[in-house]
């Protein structure tokens, strides 16, 4: 019986329930401001996903369907659980839909936007960002090798592997 409570409750913080269907919660480890834009390019790609419905175009719902499972990815409302020891290829596939959500979101909103990786260890790791930050720059250089990303530094484009200090990354375009 008390396990069952136990659970119960755990299920209470970690999903909720909307006309009998469990939801789960996004990860409340998320710093407020990078949580807020993340659910802004979820709904922004939720409306995408009914405009390319509403005009019959298969390729541009997919692309938007795209983007809604980054948001969730990110968010931590898909993939594997964030509130249980996660595997790092886990780390690793949050890791690079946070980077798709976000710089897509940020040029979608301001045209050719940049995001620190830091954001990205924030979002994955929450207090514990800095030992996300190897990892991070790691998923960057792969979407970097599949032509995905640039990495700028005083806005001029680098190699990943042969920079020190400060990046930022950015859309390939």
């Amino acid at each position: 019986m008390a396990a069952s409570r136990q659970r119960a409750r755990a299920s209470e913080s970690t999903h909720l329930v909307i006309d009998g269907r469990r939801w789960r919660k996004s990860d409340p480890n998320i710093p407020e401001k990078l949580r807020s834009e993340l659910v802004h390019a979820l709904m922004d790609a939720r409306r995408g996903v009914l405009a390319a419905k509403r005009a019959a175009d298969p390729a541009a719902e997919q692309a938007a369907r795209a983007r809604v499972q980054d948001a969730k990815l990110a968010l931590g409302e898909r993939g594997e659980p964030y509130w249980e020891e996660r595997s790092e290829a886990g780390q690793r596939k949050r890791a690079a839909a946070t980077i798709r959500a976000l710089l897509s979101h940020r040029a979608a909103c301001s045209g050719g936007a940049t995001i620190c990786p830091s954001d990205v260890a924030r979002t994955i790791g929450g207090e514990t960002w800095r030992e996300c930050m190897a990892l991070v720059r790691e998923v960057a250089a792969g979407l970097v090798e599949r032509g995905q990303l640039r990495v700028l530094q005083r806005g001029r484009e680098v190699a990943i592997d042969q920079v020190r200090g400060p990046i930022r990354f950015a859309l390939s375009r």
